[in-house]
């Protein structure tokens, strides 16, 4: 679960430098993008980790998924629910929008900057053990239950619905999280985005999230600490919003020449730019300015990343 940037520099260069199939078999072998060798392996207590090695000849992330292809066009990705990659380890139910841990998709390595959209489930009092991170902004929605929190900086604490956590990994941290309560599970989303600078100081923050205004997109994190929600290393806005139906919101790209926006759908029914999607489908869209929301049921949620297209 950890991305070293000493080694490898940045995405774009990898990219760039390496054929794109050897890349991702570097990556998924522990040896380029998304692994920093055995001795940080060596660190990782639980069994559910993306540095362990992976038998490429299974195709393990079409075995996850057979018959279900990605749908690409010129400036536009469609992640139907039912095609994420997905684990159950009995504590930890998991579902991947991108390659992770044994989910392996060529096609889903990530969405320019956005690395990793886990959809996690984990039982009463289960979690994971104290494991590393570094080169990384890392992002936790809880959605149900509490997560219990500490981490190698001095942290300790608890996350609850209606409140989202940031970690910058930089130099390097070790943190554990677990379900806190004894007798309730816990649903998050989890974010990882690659950072726009290597080796920063680590730093935590954690915040109460404003009362939310139905019917608005509501901004949760930004590339500002200024600017509402956290913030983190990257030229990235997120924003969270519940709308009724037949309701529509416009939504401006921040940098349209170098971005692209992944939509998520968290519950409900929504038409993105005419595409009609359900719960837990994504959606990524570039080359645009602006995208047009509707809301096709009540109550339907959504969370909107915007983030470089790398």
């Amino acid at each position: 679960m950890c991305l070293s940037l000493d080694s490898v520099k940045f995405a774009i260069i990898i990219l760039s430098s390496m054929d794109r199939k050897n890349f991702l078999k570097k990556a998924l072998s522990g040896a380029g993008l998304i692994a920093a060798g055995s001795a940080v392996a060596a660190v990782i207590k639980n069994d559910i980790d993306e540095l362990r090695p992976i038998d490429l000849n299974k195709q393990v992330g079409f075995n996850h998924h057979p018959g279900h292809a990605t749908v690409m066009n010129d400036n536009t990705v469609l992640h139907k629910a039912q095609t994420r990659g997905r684990a159950d380890y009995g504590w930890l139910k998991t579902n991947y929008s991108f390659s992770f841990a044994n989910y392996y998709n060529p096609d889903r390595m990530n969405f320019g900057a956005l690395r990793v959209l886990n959809d996690d489930f984990i039982a009463a009092g289960m979690g994971f053990n104290t494991h590393p991170h570094d080169n990384m902004e890392i992002i936790t929605i809880p959605l149900e239950g509490v997560i219990a929190h500490k981490d190698s900086m001095g942290n300790a604490g608890t996350i609850t619905a209606g409140e989202v956590q940031v970690m910058s990994a930089g130099t390097g941290i070790q943190h554990s999280e677990f379900n806190h309560l004894k007798d309730k599970d816990l649903r998050l989303f989890q974010i990882w985005v690659f950072p726009n600078k290597a080796n920063v100081t680590p730093r935590y923050d954690q915040i109460k999230l404003p009362l939310e205004k139905k019917n608005e997109l509501n901004q949760i994190l930004s590339p500002s600490p200024d600017d509402a929600g956290v913030w983190i290393h990257q030229d990235a806005w997120f924003h969270l919003g519940t709308f009724d139906q037949g309701h529509t919101v416009n939504y401006e790209l921040k940098r349209p020449a170098t971005h692209g926006v992944y939509a998520f759908i968290v519950e409900g029914d929504f038409t993105i730019n005419g595409q009609a999607l359900n719960k837990r489908d994504g959606y990524g869209l570039w080359k645009l300015n602006e995208l047009t929301i509707t809301a096709d049921s009540d109550e339907s949620r959504l969370l909107l990343l915007e983030v470089p297209m790398m």
